[in-house]
């Protein structure tokens, strides 16, 4: 049986945080873990509210260079040791942490990234850090966290992306998709997890996206699977993540999205709210019964789209 992929395509920053760091620094703290976080730790299906509950509380941690080295340590630690490369692609909100929720200044969370990327590297790790910007905050929050980010953009910073709910059409977001990548970005956007399937297809035709993470409500719908396939559109699956958030997909479409020619990978999305690891995710891979051509596509794909190696 082939090795796990030494890639995690998709992981975010702030979802990253190992569980035993988050309980130690909440007793620091003296605040109580939320009962949706210790559910998800428990393995439980809860509504996509009760995971931003969950995930909001870990993030709340990141407010100085230091914990954001812990969370991209974090991350790292969770790649399983393979021959061949081994990297990742890092989701961070740098809008969230820095102006919105205000934890940090700028300066120290890119200090905190550069030192975790620099201590990844020495082991082989290469990281690719993709901005994130919240879909239902709407194109203004987009622009916004552009001028953040743009004017002293460290060379590691290699993507745009959008998350959060999926509230705005992607035609209303094209005209920041296409302002970062005139700075040179690559673009990104979460589609069809927790908006309609639809919504892959818009955030590739009228958004320009080149990436769709999730992606699966578009699954079942065969012009979207071609309109994957033709162009070629790399797909971030995280099935830790869809099972928890998206359980009324069931079972799992990945095997269909590979025989339809997508190009999917694997990724642990927010690890440290709903764990797994890329180990645990190659299992489940195999659990919904990919055979071996199938798995080597899936291996294949991972280091062939990933940004962190470009």
């Amino acid at each position: 049986m082939l090795s796990p992929p030494g890639i995690d395509r998709h992981t975010h920053l702030e979802g990253s945080l190992d569980p035993a760091w988050v309980r130690v620094e909440a007793a620091r703290r003296g605040l109580i873990l939320p009962e949706s976080l210790l559910r998800l730790w428990n393995g439980e299906v809860l509504p996509f509210e009760g995971f931003i509950e969950a995930f909001l509380f870990g993030a709340g941690f990141l407010d100085s260079a230091a914990a954001i080295r812990a969370a991209v340590e974090a991350a790292v630690n969770r790649l399983p040791t393979v021959d061949g490369p081994r990297g990742i692609d890092l989701w961070v909100s740098p809008h969230f942490l820095v102006a919105h929720k205000g934890l940090l200044s700028l300066d120290e969370l890119w200090i905190g990234l550069d030192e975790g990327i620099a201590a990844a590297r020495t082991s082989g790790v290469s990281i690719a850090v993709v901005v994130d910007a919240v879909n239902h905050f709407g194109p203004l929050h987009g622009h916004a966290t552009l001028n953040l980010v743009l004017p002293e953009k460290p060379a590691w910073v290699v993507g745009f992306s959008t998350g959060g709910l999926e509230g705005v059409p992607f035609r209303e977001w094209a005209p920041v998709f296409a302002r970062a990548r005139s700075a040179g970005l690559r673009i990104a956007a979460h589609a069809g997890e927790n908006g309609p399937g639809s919504n892959v297809a818009e955030a590739i035709l009228e958004g320009g996206v080149a990436r769709i993470v999730h992606g699966i409500r578009g699954a079942n719908d065969p012009a979207t699977l071609d309109l994957l396939a033709e162009r070629r559109i790399p797909v971030d699956i995280c099935l830790r993540s869809n099972a928890c958030l998206v359980p009324e997909m069931r079972p799992h479409p990945l095997p269909g999205l590979l025989k339809a020619g997508v190009r999917c990978a694997l990724g642990t999305d927010d690890p440290g709210v709903m764990p797994c690891d890329m180990a645990s995710e190659w299992a489940e891979a195999i659990r919904l019964g990919l055979d071996t051509a199938e798995l080597g596509l899936l291996k294949g794909f991972a280091s062939a789209d990933a940004w962190c190696l470009a």
